[in-house]
């Protein structure tokens, strides 16, 4: 198979059988988004006795990246197409990067629940360029089944390590250990990017990019999330659940509305 890539895209080794270097470096770029989700939720109660967090503020620190990540990833998964796979998803480890070290180092609660939305658009644009990136490098067949079946392997393997490697950083070195792990790991996956990844050529917009329907979707996603994650304090009834509750079908029936008209949904 020559591709964008140009060379062959699973036999990288001249012997015949498939090359899982690039799916090695991907792969582990995957483990870091579901890592980070659970990572942090066993340091949550020592991360509240540090920063005076309420209970509604330890829920952010996890709402605001799986938030941000489940908003964005529609959008991160168009700006690979747009930008290229290997670009967007080398801009998601820097963001990503960038948000560890500033949860890590957060003097306030405000300023770590930010870092971790910070974190989230990271991954947001990482997860679906990387997985874009497998399919591509290992064509329709045997090499791509096994690539897919490692992907969901990693993903199930994150989840169960983030709780593990939680609470053993955070009763050996405290909490902000739980955000300062991810960083060298990041920089290796960058490294692996640059040395194993090819370049892949952007794929043009005829009809220009979905700024709209990006918009919509995501500003309906997080109206639903903020509604929803306020009932338990105010009930499900109140003006706090209800106003964002119908601000997210207004704008998810818009973003319907647009994805029905664009040349480039």
């Amino acid at each position: 198979m020559t591709d964008v890539f140009g060379t062959a895209g699973v036999d990288r080794t001249g012997l015949g059988r498939p090359d899982w270097t690039p799916l090695a470096v991907l792969a582990t770029g995957q483990f870091l988004v579901v890592l980070t989700t659970s990572i942090v939720n066993v340091a949550l109660p020592t991360v509240s006795d540090g920063l005076k967090l309420s209970e509604q503020g330890q829920a952010w620190i996890v709402n605001a990246y799986g938030l941000a990540f489940g908003a964005l990833l529609l959008v991160g998964g168009r700006a690979a197409d747009l930008l290229g796979r290997r670009t967007v998803l080398l801009a998601g480890l820097g963001l990503f990067a960038v948000g560890s070290l500033l949860a890590a180092s957060a003097p306030t609660a405000w300023l770590l629940i930010a870092a971790r939305a910070l974190q989230g658009v990271g991954g947001a644009a990482l997860a679906p360029a990387a997985l874009a990136l497998v399919m591509v490098v290992y064509p329709a067949g045997a090499a791509r089944g096994r690539a897919l079946a490692v992907w969901g392997a990693v993903s199930a393997v994150g989840g169960a390590a983030g709780v593990l490697l939680g609470g053993l950083l955070t009763e050996a070195l405290g909490w902000r250990a739980v955000f300062w792990a991810p960083v060298p790991v990041t920089a290796l996956v960058v490294l692996g990017c640059l040395r194993h990844v090819d370049r892949d050529a952007p794929q043009p917009a005829d009809g220009g990019a979905d700024f709209l329907g990006a918009a919509t979707v995501t500003a309906g996603l997080v109206a639903f999330v903020l509604g929803v994650s306020g009932a338990g304090r105010t009930g499900w009834l109140s003006e706090a659940v209800l106003a964002p509750v119908g601000a997210a079908v207004v704008l998810l029936g818009a973003f319907l509305v647009v994805e029905r008209r664009t040349a480039q949904p």
